[in-house]
């Protein structure tokens, strides 16, 4: 009978933690689109974290890889930001704020930016790069830009300033 109630407790503790681990995997950022932005910031205004990427920027995918996989980045992106995704070389035409964004270098760059991230993400005098993270208030104003890969530590340190 104790070896029965030894097993029973084994498989209970095994199921609770392969189910602990399963439910973090599956944990993740709620990435939302900038249409979705729009409406969203109309209903409640919140900080946004804007993450631009391409599909050939390593560093863009390595952040997906760890950073936007931890799950203190992950709670901190969901309760406190409105979190956007954008590939910076979309075709897609967005609207936004009651006006209409497209990529107008198609055909005359090799990898065109669209105008969302060149707005957002740009610098006097230097080039767009990525990755880019763009950090923005309540209303929309940018606070923080970073062109750079940002480890767990670091945008977790980016997140709670």
């Amino acid at each position: 009978m104790k070896l029965f109630k030894k097993n029973i407790l084994l498989f209970f503790l095994f199921g609770y933690f392969t189910f602990t681990v399963i439910a973090q995997q599956k944990q993740q950022v709620n990435w939302i689109s900038f249409e979705q932005l729009d409406d969203s910031l109309a209903v409640k205004p919140k900080k946004v974290f804007i993450s631009f990427y391409a599909d050939w920027c390593v560093y863009c995918k390595k952040m997906n890889k760890v950073a936007f996989k931890n799950p203190d980045v992950i709670n901190v992106l969901n309760s406190e930001y409105y979190a956007v995704k954008m590939d910076s070389e979309t075709k897609n035409t967005i609207e936004f704020e009651g006006r209409v964004y497209t990529n107008k270098e198609i055909g005359k760059n090799r990898n065109p930016i669209h105008q969302i991230p060149l707005l957002l993400a740009s610098r006097k005098n230097r080039p767009f790069s990525l990755p880019a993270t763009i950090i923005l208030d309540k209303t929309f104003k940018v606070t923080q830009r970073h062109f750079e890969y940002l480890s767990t530590k670091k945008i977790l340190k980016i997140l709670k300033n």
